[in-house]
C-alpha cells in the first residue's frame, strides 16, 4: 500500500511548479519589459493571460478529474504546463510570450485543484488539515525559491532561463505520479456544462480586459463601458442559467453554506492582495529603489519565510480548533502590512518594508489552509474536486483582478507624471480594507449559525 505522505509529496511538486513560476515571472518583469519593449499593459497580460485561463477552467478541470480520473488529469496538466514553459523560454515577441503563458495556464488549471482533491481522498480528519498545512508550507518554499532563482537567473543568464527550471521538475512529477499516485474518481461525476463554462470565460475576460485597458482607452470610452456591460450581462446570464440545470458547472447551492461562501470571498480578497503586492513591489524595488533582480528576490524572503512558518501552524490550528484563529490572524496580517505601506515613498526605510513583508507573509500563510478547509470540509467527498476547484478559482479571480487594478496605478503614474510610490497609496488602502473584510469573514464563518448552514448544504448532495 502506498503511504499517503508519498502521495502528498508528489502532489506538492505541482504546487512547487505553479507557485515558483508566479514569483519568478514577477521578479523578471522589468527585464522582460526592456528586452521585448513591452508596455505596462503587456506586463499585466503576461500575468493575467495565465491567471484568466486558470480561473476560467479550474471548475471544469475539477469536474473532469472527478469523472475521468484525478491522476490522469493531473498528469495531462503537468505535461501541458511543462510544454508551455518550454515555449515561453523561446518566445520571439511579447505577443508570443502572452500566448504561451496561456498554455501554461491551461496546464496549471489541471494541477492544484486536482492535486488537492487527491490529497483530500488520501487523508481524513485532522490528518487532512495537517496535510493541507504542509501544502501551504510548500507554497512558502515555492515563493522563497521563485524570487531567488528568478533574480539569479535573470541577472546571470537572462529572463528566458526562468522558464527552464519548470521542465525537469514537470517531467519528474509526471513519472512519479504514474508510478505512485493511485487513480481515483467520484462515484458519480456531474455532466459537462458548456454554456456555463463559456459564460464564465466571457465574464472574466471582459471585466479583466476592461480594467487593464481602461487607463489607455479611457474609462468612459465606448470600448470600456461596453466591456463592463458585457460582464454584467454574462454574469447575470450565468446566475439565471445555472440553477436551471440538473448538473450545473457551479452548483449555486454551495454558496448557501456560510463557511463555503466566506472561503470564496476570503480567497478573492487575499489573492487580490497577493498578486498586487508582488506586481507592485517588483516594479518598486527595481525601478524606484534601483535594486538588481537578485536583491529584489532577497527582499521578498521575509514573505516566504513567514509563509513556511505560519502555514503548518495554521493547518494544526484548523485541525484542532477550527479556522477562526487562522483567519483572524491572517486578516490582521494583511491589514497592518498594508497600513505600513500607505505612506510608501522612494525613501521609505528598508526596516519598515521588511516589517510589512513579514506581516504579509504571516497573513498569506495563515489564510491558505483555512480557505481550503472551509471549502472542502463541509462538502461530501464526492464533491471534493469541484469544491477545491471553486476555492482555487476564487484565488485566481482575485489574482487576476489584483494585477489588473494594480497595473492601472502604474499606468496612471506614467500618464500623469505622478511619483510611482505615491501613486500606489490607493492600492495599499484597498489592501487594508481587504484585511478588515477577512477579519470579519473569519468571525462570521465560524459561528454556530454558519456551521448549521454547512450541515444543511452537505445533506443536499
Amino acid at each position: 500500500m502506498i503511504h499517503p505522505n508519498l502521495i502528498l509529496a508528489i502532489c506538492c511538486l505541482s504546487l512547487l511548479l505553479v507557485g515558483m513560476d508566479v514569483t519568478i515571472v514577477n521578479v523578471a518583469l522589468p527585464s522582460i519589459q526592456q528586452d521585448l519593449h513591452a508596455t505596462v499593459s503587456d506586463l499585466q497580460w503576461i500575468i493575467d493571460a495565465y491567471t484568466l485561463v486558470v480561473a476560467s477552467l479550474l471548475m471544469l478541470a475539477g469536474s473532469v478529474s472527478d469523472r475521468y480520473g484525478r491522476r490522469r488529469i493531473f498528469q495531462i496538466g503537468l505535461c501541458l504546463f511543462t510544454f508551455g514553459s518550454l515555449l515561453c523560454s523561446v518566445a520571439p515577441s511579447i505577443g508570443g510570450l502572452i500566448a504561451y503563458r496561456a498554455i501554461q495556464g491551461l496546464g496549471a488549471s489541471m494541477l492544484n485543484p486536482v492535486a488537492l482533491s487527491i490529497i483530500a481522498n488520501a487523508f481524513s480528519g485532522p490528518a487532512r488539515a495537517r496535510a493541507i498545512g504542509i501544502w501551504g508550507a510548500v507554497a512558502g518554499v515555492s515563493l522563497a525559491l521563485g524570487p531567488l532563482l528568478g533574480g539569479a537567473l535573470t541577472q546571470s543568464i537572462g529572463w528566458r532561463s526562468i522558464f527552464w527550471i519548470n521542465v525537469p521538475i514537470g517531467i519528474g512529477a509526471v513519472v512519479l505520479a504514474a508510478k505512485f499516485v493511485p487513480e481515483s474518481k467520484a462515484p458519480r461525476a456531474r455532466a459537462f456544462d458548456p454554456v456555463g463554462q463559456l459564460l464564465i470565460v466571457f465574464a472574466l475576460a471582459s471585466v479583466t480586459y476592461g480594467v487593464i485597458e481602461g487607463p489607455h482607452a479611457g474609462w468612459t470610452s465606448g470600448l470600456i463601458l461596453g466591456l463592463f456591460t458585457l460582464f454584467v450581462i454574462f454574469l447575470a446570464a450565468f446566475l439565471v442559467y445555472e440553477p436551471r440545470r440538473a448538473e450545473p458547472l457551479l452548483d449555486l447551492r454551495f454558496f448557501h453554506s456560510i463557511p463555503f461562501s466566506s472561503a470564496a470571498a476570503t480567497a478573492i480578497c487575499a489573492f487580490a492582495c497577493f498578486a498586487a503586492f508582488l506586481f507592485l513591489n517588483a516594479l518598486y524595488l527595481q525601478q524606484v529603489r534601483g535594486l538588481a533582480a537578485f536583491r529584489t528576490g532577497l527582499c521578498t524572503l521575509p514573505v516566504a519565510i513567514m509563509m513556511m512558518l505560519s502555514a503548518p501552524l495554521s493547518g494544526s490550528l484548523v485541525g484542532s480548533r477550527g479556522p477562526r484563529a487562522s483567519l483572524l490572524t491572517a486578516g490582521a496580517g494583511f491589514l497592518f502590512s498594508a497600513l505600513a505601506l500607505t505612506q510608501l515613498s522612494a525613501g521609505t526605510p528598508f526596516l519598515l518594508l521588511l516589517l510589512s513583508y513579514v506581516l504579509f507573509g504571516m497573513g498569506l500563510g495563515m489564510v491558505n489552509p483555512a480557505i481550503t478547509n472551509n471549502a472542502v470540509s463541509g462538502m461530501p467527498l464526492a464533491q471534493a474536486g469541484v469544491a477545491a476547484a471553486i476555492a482555487s478559482t476564487s484565488r485566481q479571480v482575485g489574482a487576476a483582478l489584483g494585477v489588473a487594478i494594480a497595473g492601472t496605478v502604474v499606468s496612471a503614474s506614467h500618464a500623469h507624471h505622478i511619483d510611482f510610490a505615491r501613486a500606489t497609496h490607493p492600492i495599499w488602502w484597498g489592501m487594508a480594507s481587504c484585511g478588515a473584510i477577512i477579519l470579519l469573514l473569519g468571525w462570521a464563518s465560524s459561528t454556530r449559525r454558519a456551521r448549521a448552514t454547512a450541515e444543511r448544504v452537505a445533506h443536499l448532495f
